[in-house]
Parts: C-alpha cells; structure tokens; sequence
C-alpha cells in the first residue's frame, strides 16, 4: 500500500523573510541596550521596529497607515512582524519619532562592515572608491526644520556609496538647503577617494582635503580659471586632451594654494574637467573612476522607486533619520541576499523574486507550524530590547 505523503513535509526548511532579515538579527547582539524614556510601558522591542520598517521597504508599502493596516490584518505580518499585543498608530510614530535612533545607526553600520568584508572589489585596481552626493526628500508644511523654500519644505540625506560594491557607506540628513561639501570630510575614511560632481568643487577644500590627506576625483566648471605649473604627456588616440599640474582660481580671488592634478577628457562631444589629488592613477583611470560617480545617481534613484524610501511614515529629524537607516538596512540585507544566493548586485528582479518566494512559502505553512518554532529560535539569539 503507497505510504500517504503528508503535504506539509514538502514545505522549505525555512522561510525567506526570516532567512533574509537575520543579519539584522545577528548585528543586534552586540547592540547598545535601549534605555527607557520615563515610565511609561513601551509597546515594541527594538526587534519588532525594525522587522516592521524593514518589513515596510521590502513589500513597498506606502505610508505608516498602509503598514500598520497590514500589521493588524495580515496574518503573516501580524504574527511574525508585529509586536505580540499588536501597535497602534500612536505608540508606532512615538516610537519612530523619539526612541532607537543610535540602535538603527549601529545596525546600519555592521550590516555595511559585514558587507564590505563580503561582496567583491569591481574595480580594485582604482582604489577604495566613495561617491559623495545628496538627494533631496519631498517634505511637508509641518515640517518646520526643513528649510528649503518659501512654500516649499524638503530634506536632503547626504550618503556615500562605495562603488566598488555599490553599498551605501555613510549617511547624515539635513534639511533642504543644507550645504554638501562639509559632510565630504565626514563621509571618507582614511585612504578612501571622494568622487563628487560639480557641486563640490571649492578650492579652498581641495587645498583642506590634500592638507589632511583626504582623496579626490571631483568634476569642476569648464570656465574655471586654470595656471598650469607642469604638464604630463598625452596620446594621441585617447580620449584624454589634458593633464597638468594646476593651481584654480582667480589669483587673489578664490585661487587654490596647493597644487593639484586636472585632467580633460571627451566623450560623445562633451568635455569633462576632473580636479584631483589622485597621482597613481593614469588620466584613462581618472575618467575611468570618475564615470562611476554615476552609480549613486543609479542608487538613490532605484532605492527610491523600489523600496519606497522617501514616502514618509516620520516629519522630525529624527523619525526621518530612523526611516532612512531601515531604508539602508534593507538595502544592504538585499546586497547580501542576492550575493549568497546568485552572486550577483541587487536588482529589481532578484527582489520581486524574492518577495514572491516568500508569498509562495506562507501559502504552504499550516498555522501554528514549523516556521513558528523558526521565529522562536531566532529571537532566542537576538537582543529583546525595548524601543
């Protein structure tokens, strides 16, 4: 007689969500401890935050009431992402508004250093390589802090992405007319090169940025004045047309002390003029780096049209601060998702893959199954802290 075959024995040994969000997990053991503010009971251990705002990204919900819509009646999310007691609307925005700050940062930032240490250099050859740029977020009336124009309030996160594995490094936000070229100093670490457009050139930082041995790649205006000092051979059949030693500016004016290095190039009828402080690399490879400054514009762009990073669910510095940092966790979790599994880049088709694998696994999950065992286990090796 044929041995009946439980269905329930064809089901995955885990599921995705659970699989997918355990870095997150794991990067919380060592976690600074959340301390309460005042007496009152809190509604959501850290954990909870942060499965429900990375919950939020990866299912592109579009506000905090869709997300908290789904928290209720959702079995899966109600379950498995929501606190235990459920959350309301109003212990959701305090606790995004007031409290976890400094344990999203530090999430943020072991996620980043696991991911450095375990995706490929594409471009070793040119260095440690960050795109500095800023990109501003769409605000409202109530938002006072978010200076930008009369009428009109927006924010403006200010990251640095590591281009040679397109991950997000550093993070600061300020409101809409913050300036950019202060945060450079504060993105790069030592050893590391800046690769910025137009907006960052200021010659008395080139000089600061060399004084304190902070590399550059950093595109300047076409019509900026320029003294050369010593020029460097150039082929014939490259695309590159100049490369000097160079002081910038207006003598007397805004003219740079130090010396640097500044390459032309043309591609497609366009002249590029890239001030730099870079000397090992061959002018090809400056135009080379500098091209890639183009994959941060790539980034902000796809981190805002797929995982829905700047629909607010926060108004304060804070809470917004909080929103970006899960938005940055989920990226990196997706970057070492879809490295462990097809040793490729985040792509939009390898997300919707894996939000329709997760779909598909809860469909096959009876209730009170295995993946309840799974959920418990983890949360045995991760920090119950309060938010």
């Amino acid at each position: 007689m044929p041995r009946t075959i439980n269905p329930w024995e064809r089901r995955p040994s885990f599921v995705s969500f659970f699989e997918f969000i355990q870095p997150a997990l794991d990067a919380m053991k060592d976690m600074p401890e959340l301390q309460a503010k005042g007496n009152r009971k809190l509604q959501m251990t850290f954990e909870d935050h942060l499965r429900a705002l990375v919950f939020f990204h990866l299912e592109e919900h579009t506000s905090a009431q869709d997300l908290l819509q789904t928290l209720k009646e959702d079995d899966f999310a109600r379950e498995h992402v929501a606190p235990e007691d459920g959350i309301g609307k109003s212990s959701f925005s305090e606790a995004t508004n007031t409290r976890g700050l400094e344990q999203f940062m530090y999430v943020f930032q072991h996620l980043q250093t696991q991911a450095s240490h375990l995706l490929p250099k594409a471009h070793e050859e040119l260095g440690d390589l960050v795109g500095i740029d800023g990109s501003l977020i769409e605000g409202t009336l109530s938002m006072i802090w978010a200076d930008y124009r009369k009428g009109s309030k927006k924010a403006k996160v200010h990251v640095g992405l590591d281009l040679n594995r397109s991950i997000p490094t550093k993070v600061h936000l300020t409101d809409g007319n913050g300036a950019e070229r202060p945060f450079v100093s504060q993105i790069l670490s030592e050893g590391q090169t800046g690769v910025m457009d137009r907006g960052y050139q200021c010659h008395a930082l080139f000089d600061q940025w060399q004084a304190d041995d902070k590399f550059f790649i950093c595109r300047i205006k076409a019509g900026t004045h320029k003294k050369i000092l010593a020029q460097n051979p150039v082929a014939a059949d490259s695309i590159v047309f100049f490369d000097a030693m160079v002081l910038l500016g207006t003598p007397g004016v805004n003219q740079s002390q130090t010396p640097l290095r500044l390459v032309g190039y043309e591609i497609e009828n366009v002249k590029y003029w890239i001030a730099t402080s870079r000397y090992d690399l061959t002018a090809e490879q400056i135009a080379q780096a500098y091209k890639l400054r183009w994959d941060i514009e790539n980034f902000f762009a796809w981190w805002k049209r797929h995982l829905k990073v700047y629909h607010l669910i926060a108004r304060s510095p804070h809470g917004l601060m909080v929103q970006i940092l899960a938005g940055l966790i989920t990226y990196l979790l997706l970057a070492i998702y879809c490295h462990k599994h097809f040793q490729e880049k985040v792509s939009i088709r390898r997300v919707r893959q894996l939000r329709t694998q997760i779909e598909n696994e809860l469909r096959c999950w009876p209730p009170g199954g295995e993946y309840q065992e799974f959920e418990k286990e983890q949360k045995l090796q991760s920090v119950n802290a309060k938010t």
